[in-house]
């Protein structure tokens, strides 16, 4: 498929959405509807036998959801993977990490949008003062076994697919690893 044409059609502060006219491999034209997100950094505070979840209002889904801290730079800015994920961590929780261990890459929805995000492995925790964003006023975190996090996303009460697709890349680390 070749693109043709672009045109920003919305923007704001964490997104773009763009329409391209497009080229399909029979020569017919289209278009393509797509979302432009800075990429993202997904941390999963680890501290033995027990994961840290940040619980928030999605509006979207106009629901409260468990999962783990991520996010993106503010005003779309480019930040090295890494740094972002410590920054979302002690953002999100308060939590710093004397380790954090990259274990892959996620692409959110690779069908409508350029998002794409990188996993970590926070370890070796240590408990400080939280900095949320103003967005993030009504979050709630909390520690919970894996064993309940693996039942929590049974029940359908996870339903973050980059949280979900995150915890399996940590259980492939562990049995690569173990």
């Amino acid at each position: 498929m070749e693109q043709t044409s672009s045109r920003e059609v919305y923007a704001n502060p964490w997104m773009t959405v763009r329409e391209d006219g497009v080229r399909r491999d029979d020569g017919s034209d289209g278009i393509y509807g797509v979302i432009d997100k800075p990429d993202y950094a997904l941390v999963i505070p680890l501290d033995g036998d027990r994961v840290h979840l940040v619980e928030q209002f999605r509006y979207p889904l106009g629901l409260r959801r468990w999962e783990f801290p991520q996010g993106t730079a503010p005003d779309r800015a480019d930040v090295e993977a890494g740094e972002l994920a410590a920054r979302e961590l002690r953002e999100e929780t308060g939590l710093r990490a004397a380790t954090m261990r990259e274990l892959g890459l996620l692409d959110v929805a690779p069908g409508m949008s350029s998002q794409r995000g990188r996993v970590f492995v926070a370890t070796d925790l240590t408990e400080g003062a939280h900095e949320r964003e103003h967005e993030e006023q009504d979050m709630r975190t909390a520690w919970f076994s894996r064993a309940e996090f693996e039942k929590m996303i049974a029940a359908g009460e996870v339903t973050d697919a980059q949280s979900v697709a995150a915890y399996a890349l940590l259980l492939l680390h562990e049995r690569r690893d173990g």
